[in-house]
């Protein structure tokens, strides 16, 4: 059967995509461009048939008002549709994405979480890019360690738990030192 990708044009849905071509298993990537739509639920279901697991990551952010609700029906989709496992993205210390994240398991698919906080990939290819060729970083945190976590080990993590038999509901905080 076929794992689901959404969000399979981002930076870490398309890491997992290239990883499970290249293990030869059958892939299909879902995003705008593909005609899936967070904000019409009527493209969801075409999108999720056939497909025996799925890696969902919402953007732009899993604590926005409205995203559980989200999730929610997800969940129920992927049950109604007959996947055995789900992946969420989500986001460590963020108590709206928890609640994302609860929503999502309601569907009752054994649902694998991987928190993260910060990508290093946010330097290189993403909004801090600009700030760090400028040679000035500032950020709106407070002065606490926070682990940089590398996109390359977030889709290791994810394809295991995609295509290994599932765990009843898990979820890891990566933090770049065990991924």
């Amino acid at each position: 059967m076929t794992t689901l990708i959404l969000g399979g044009a981002g930076r870490s849905g398309s890491r997992i995509t290239d990883r499970l071509v290249a293990a030869g298993l059958p892939v299909r990537s879902a995003s705008r461009r593909t005609g899936f739509d967070w904000d019409d639920r009527s493209t969801w279901e075409a999108t999720f048939r056939d497909a025996s697991a799925a890696y969902v990551c919402f953007t732009p952010d899993l604590a926005l008002p409205g995203v559980p609700e989200k999730m929610e029906a997800l969940g129920q989709l992927a049950a109604k549709e007959g996947l055995e496992r789900l992946v969420l993205l989500s986001g460590r210390g963020e108590e709206g994405a928890r609640a994302s994240e609860e929503a999502l398991r309601k569907g009752s698919v054994p649902t694998t979480v991987l928190r993260c906080s910060w990508f290093q990939q946010n330097f290189s290819e993403h909004f801090l890019t600009g700030p760090v060729r400028r040679g000035r970083l500032r950020l709106p945190a407070p002065d606490v360690p926070e682990a940089f976590v590398d996109l390359e080990d977030v889709a290791d993590a994810a394809v295991v738990a995609l295509t290994r038999t599932p765990v009843d509901d898990a979820t890891y905080e990566l933090s770049g030192r065990n991924c």
